[in-house]
Order: C-alpha cells, then structure tokens, then sequence
C-alpha cells in the first residue's frame, strides 16, 4: 500500500499509527451506512446549496441578464471569501456564541448561525435585478459566501471530530455525495424552476435556438423568473437547519482554560499555525505548495463554464439536464469510487490519479468548444469532467484530514481549505478577460496545461514516503 503523502497528526485519532489489516468490501460499503455518515451526507447538502448559487448559476443568470464576460469574471472574486475564512477561523474555534453555544455547543451553534445568514443572503439576491444595479447583487452574494465559508469551517471541524481517521474517507465520499445533491438543486434544480416561471410568450422558441442572448443581451432575461428560483433555494435552507437541530455535538478535545486574554488569543490565533509547522517542519512547505495548486485547473477552467454554454447556445433546460444532472451523477460515483479507493489504496496514489484525470478531462471542453452545439457531445464531456472531479474530490478532502489536529481542527482545516482556492479563485478572476482574448478553445488547453505542476508536486510527496 502506497502511504499518504504526508503522515497524518499523531493526535488526529488515538488509532492513527496502528497497523489495522485492509478491510473487504462489504466492510467498506457498510461504512457508508454508519450514523457518522448519513449526518455528512445532509450536512453536505446543506454546505453544497450556496456555491453554485454565487458563482456557476449565478453567471449563468449574470451573463443572460446581458452582463459582459469581463465583469462576470471579475464578480467570481466572492468567492475569496472561501479563500480567507482562515481569518476568522479561529473565532468558530474557539468563541461561544451568547446563549445558542450554551444550548447547542460550539460546532451545532455556529452550524445554525451561518445557514440562516446564508439564507438571507439569498434572498437579497432573489429581490435585486443585475439590470438595474449590480451592487444589491454583489452585496447580497458576499453575505451567502461569508455564511457560507462560515459554515465550511464549522462543519469541517464537525466532521473531523466525528470519526477516526481510517473513516475520513468515507465520511469525505458521503459529504461530498450530499454536496453533489444539492449541486443538483443549486443548478439544474434553479435553472428548471427559472424556465418554467418564465411567461409565456416573452422568449421565442427561435430566438433561443439561435442564441438571441449573445446577440441582445439581457433580451431573454426576466428577472421575476430567477426571484422564484433564488426565494426557493433560500427555503431549501432548512434541509440544514433541520440536521442541525436534531444532530448530537460531537466530542471534541478539551483545551485547558486560558489565564488571560493574551494567552487565549495566542491559543486561538497562533497556536494553530505553529503546531502544523511543528508538525510538518520544512515539508511544511511542499505540503501547502500541493494545497494551494491541487484544484487550480478546475477553478479556474469552472468560472467560464456557465458563460460558455449560454455562448454556445445551449438553453436553460440544457444545461440543467446536462451539466447540473448527468454531470452531478457522475461526480457522485466519483466521489465514492474516490472514498472506497482511498480507504483500501490510501490517499497518495488515488491524489495522483485524481491530478491526472482532471487536467486530461479539460482538453475535452478545448474540443467541445471547436465542435459546436451537440448535446450528446456536452453529456460525454461533462460526463467525464464530473467522475473525475468526484475522485480528486474524495482523495483531497481526505488527505487534508490527515493533516489536522484535532485540538485545532476548525483553524486548521480552514487553513488547508483557504489555500486551496486563494491562486486558483484569483486567477479565476481573469478569465472573462483570457476567454475574450484567445477564445474558448485555447483558454480552455490552457487550463489543463495549470495541472502540470500538480502532478510534480503529488509525486515528489509520494516519493518522499517510497
């Protein structure tokens, strides 16, 4: 069995170090039916609902609003919020909340706070109109990523708290199955609800074959069809509020109390960071090098998907069909082919497998864009797109528990996750600007290419442990 690329903390689990003989099948597919599992897979859900409603769908609804693709491009800088939770990680650690901590516990408290800001944000975006001001817009997507990110944090530390280490992955596979679900309602879930509140008559039939959004913009937008899809998504909050409430606060390791308030923020604040550098020393380095460039071809490649089919004359319907359930479909099984391997294989060479595919799987939105509109085509590539993501999903999630102490376990993994998106979330942020300047196709070659480095990175970590 190949190692993981890093070892895992020593206080990760009090079984972290023992070597435990590799479990059969049956033993594997029962672990996804555990209690543990089932809360991750509606907690999942829950953290799964914001993402797409401020960057994929919402571009999609941006751009048919007739929003240039610079500006879109430039909007999906929201999502840094996801890339700076750390900032505040340390708060969701470590501070009570008055009277809700008290009565739910930390992790639960923080749970329940974040997803109802989440869902007031969304329905600022459901009230605002893009065409007459973006700022309601903008504001209103700021408040669901900051909850949301919130909640990332929370839950994060929720799950690493509610299993050993052996299980992560499988706890990882049926978090990220839930995601996926609600990735589902986030997208095709909007689109569909947006089409069938449209009135009747506004939108010829020909006018949408032939792509009239490209070429009058905003012509196909009506925006009370999108305020039913937002109000709805807001009240799907509740899947979450829901768990919340009836889940158990999981056991946590108990830190003994601070003397003072300087040392309660030395705690808080940098005691995390110095353990994992502690921990790691200069491999420390190669460790956040990987974080930082994992996923950067898919985030950055992601920003301009939704562009491209509403560019490509691909419809709501289509879209929803295709990328939000086909696609969807197959990240789930990613996710838990990517779990099962990473529990009989470990976390290295399914890392490595998961860098592959996802660079390789850009190429193929390089072709579609030279090929034109054929939805058997979109299927096969988003098809594939999705099964890949799903097994780097899995694998990453998983690795990026092995590196948490459990004494820290909200701060650090917040760090890890922060990381993950600050490069790519930036540079992301140029890619209307990349897509108007070398088209489609190129842009696209141009992600797959970002992958490159990743594959180096994964093999020095495993070659380190050969």
């Amino acid at each position: 069995m190949t190692p993981p690329i890093s070892s895992p903390s020593p206080s990760a689990s009090d079984d972290a170090n023992l070597v435990t003989p590799r479990p059969g099948w049956r033993d594997t597919l029962r672990a996804y039916l555990e209690p543990a599992s089932l809360r991750m897979l509606a907690l999942g859900f829950s953290a799964g609902l914001p993402l797409l409603l401020v960057l994929g769908t919402l571009s999609f609804r941006l751009r048919e609003a007739g929003i240039d693709r610079a500006t879109i491009g430039y909007l999906s800088w929201v999502g840094l919020a996801y890339a700076f939770k750390w900032c505040w990680a340390p708060l969701v650690d470590r501070l009570p909340i008055p009277l809700l901590t008290r009565a739910m516990g930390r992790r639960r408290s923080w749970l329940l706070l974040s997803q109802l800001g989440i869902a007031a944000g969304l329905v600022g975006m459901a009230l605002a109109d893009p065409r007459d001001a973006l700022g309601p817009v903008v504001w209103c997507a700021l408040l669901v990523a900051v909850a949301s990110a919130t909640q990332d944090i929370a839950l994060d530390a929720f799950r690493i708290e509610s299993a050993d280490s052996r299980h992560q992955g499988v706890l990882a596979a049926t978090y990220q199955t839930g995601y996926r679900l609600a990735m589902i309602w986030a997208g095709a879930g909007v689109l569909w609800i947006a089409a069938r509140a449209e009135t009747a008559g506004a939108v010829t039939a020909q006018a949408a074959a032939l792509g009239a959004a490209q070429a009058l913009p905003g012509a196909l937008y009506q925006n009370g069809a999108w305020q039913m899809a937002y109000l709805t998504m807001a009240v799907s909050m509740a899947a979450g509020v829901l768990t919340v409430l009836f889940s158990r606060e999981p056991v946590r390791a108990e830190l003994p109390p601070a003397r003072n308030a300087a040392e309660w923020l030395r705690g808080a604040l940098l005691e995390p960071f110095a353990d994992f550098l502690r921990r790691h020393r200069w491999q420390a380095v190669l460790i956040l090098a990987l974080i930082g460039t994992y996923r950067i071809s898919d985030v950055v490649m992601g920003i301009m998907a939704n562009p491209f089919y509403v560019d490509m004359g691909y419809t709501k319907d289509e879209v929803a069909a295709v990328t939000k359930i086909y696609g969807v479909v197959m990240t789930l099984a990613g996710a838990f082919l990517g779990g099962a391997l990473t529990l009989r294989w470990g976390v290295g060479r399914v890392l490595m497998l998961g860098a592959v595919l996802s660079a390789v799987t850009n190429l193929l939105f390089a072709w579609l864009a030279g090929h034109g509109h054929d939805v058997t085509a979109l299927i096969a590539v988003v098809s594939a797109d999705n099964l890949a993501g799903g097994i780097a999903s899995a694998a990453f999630i998983a690795y990026l528990s092995s590196l948490t102490n459990v004494q820290y376990s909200a701060t650090q993994y917040a760090l890890f996750s922060s990381m993950m998106l600050l490069a790519p979330k930036w540079l992301a942020g140029f890619s209307g600007v990349a897509v108007d300047v070398v088209g489609y196709p190129a842009f696209f070659a141009g992600t797959a290419l970002l992958g490159v480095p990743v594959l180096l990175l994964v093999w020095l970590g495993l070659k380190k442990y050969e």
